[in-house]
């Protein structure tokens, strides 16, 4: 094996190598570590077995990915994934060349990280579930020695039933009783946007949680806040009225460019899923698409509605595994879309995310 330099594992290593099989021997080349470790993948994966033993035919591979971005998102919120259940799912990534781990670590069914600043997240909505800073920094590690990113995701300002178990007077609808939901579905507690102290919690808690991550990506979620206790308070709709906020979409737009800000503090960039793209929002923000034909869109409209409108984006629409579609579904999808794109657009599609929702997943058939 021979690799010319190690890489710190980030978007857009060179992940290159070249892979020879002859009569006299083997060889890896490699402009990284990372790119090596991918050989010696391909090289797994040519092994025959047969009466005789095992053998390799001889073969040249050049090889290098096609796109930056080829993750697996694990909602550990809705089940509990246990650290070796994770680490497992790490090694098979890494045997078929994934690279990013995208963490979903909180939903309205469960707050997963240990939080020394504000440990009533964990301490009242984990059921006693939840990872250990020590054991988030261990897969971290362990994910990086197998080349691939972790970028954690905590949802917000919808699916916040368990950030309001803990901390009912950051929620829209006041004098309400919380507690962390037991079954699968859209539910309306929702972060009040209009409260500064939403801020300051949130400034607190990623201030606590981003370094425990090495990646420049944090995942704030967006996604299905129907807003219906936004509807139902009458001081945010005032606020919205004073702001001059249209509708929920606006007031949404104004908590994440307030969210984006918190998180350049601590040295991250946002991504969200699609719902967070609205006019207003910065072009920094990476545009995860997932709607599709039963939301009354065609699979992929928005990854080309973000690229058309300069965001850069990954796909999952297509790529939901928790839907048991036959492997021949998922992979006939393609994150690059039939449709006339500018060289530049097409830069800005990035890849795409398998995604193992745990609504019905457990460590048993995860």
């Amino acid at each position: 094996i021979y690799v010319e330099s190690e890489a710190s594992v980030m978007m857009g290593i060179d992940e290159s190598y070249t892979l020879t099989v002859t009569a006299t021997g083997i060889e890896i080349h490699a402009a990284t570590d990372v790119g090596a470790m991918h050989g010696l993948s391909t090289l797994l994966q040519l092994i025959k077995v047969d009466n005789e033993g095992y053998s390799f035919t001889g073969v040249e591979i050049k090889d290098e990915p096609r796109f930056v971005w080829r993750g697996l998102m694990m909602d550990v919120a809705r089940h509990f994934l246990p650290v070796e259940v994770v680490k497992r799912n790490i090694d098979a990534m890494a045997l078929v060349k994934l690279n990013v781990f995208h963490w979903h670590l909180s939903d309205d069914q469960g707050f997963r990280v240990e939080t020394k600043t504000l440990p009533e997240l964990y301490e009242k909505a984990s059921d006693g579930l939840y990872y250990t800073q020590a054991e988030i920094k261990d897969i971290v590690k362990y994910a990086d020695d197998r080349g691939i990113r972790v970028v954690p995701e905590f949802d917000v300002p919808g699916h916040g039933t368990s950030f309001l178990t803990a901390f009912p007077e950051l929620g829209s609808k006041k004098d309400m009783e919380y507690s962390i939901e037991r079954y699968a579905g859209i539910f309306d507690p929702t972060l009040d946007p209009t409260n500064e102290k939403t801020y300051e919690f949130l400034d607190t808690l990623f201030k606590e949680v981003a370094p425990l991550f090495t990646d420049v990506y944090f995942h704030i979620g967006g996604d299905e806040n129907e807003g219906k206790h936004w509807d139902e308070n009458p001081e945010i709709q005032q606020f919205m009225k004073e702001h001059e906020l249209k509708d929920n979409h606006e007031l949404q737009t104004y908590f994440n460019i307030r969210l984006e800000k918190i998180l350049a503090k601590y040295g991250k960039s946002l991504m969200g899923w699609e719902e967070i793209m609205t006019p207003n929002m910065p072009k920094s923000a990476l545009i995860h698409s997932w709607r599709g034909v039963n939301e009354g869109m065609e699979p992929g409209e928005s990854l080309i509605k973000a690229v058309k409108n300069g965001y850069q984006t990954i796909l999952s629409n297509g790529y939901y595994i928790d839907l048991l579609l036959s492997a021949e579904d998922h992979y006939l999808v393609d994150p690059m879309p039939e449709v006339d794109l500018t060289d530049e657009e097409a830069k800005r599609i990035l890849g795409g995310e398998a995604t193992m929702w745990a609504e019905l997943v457990t460590p048993l058939t995860v």
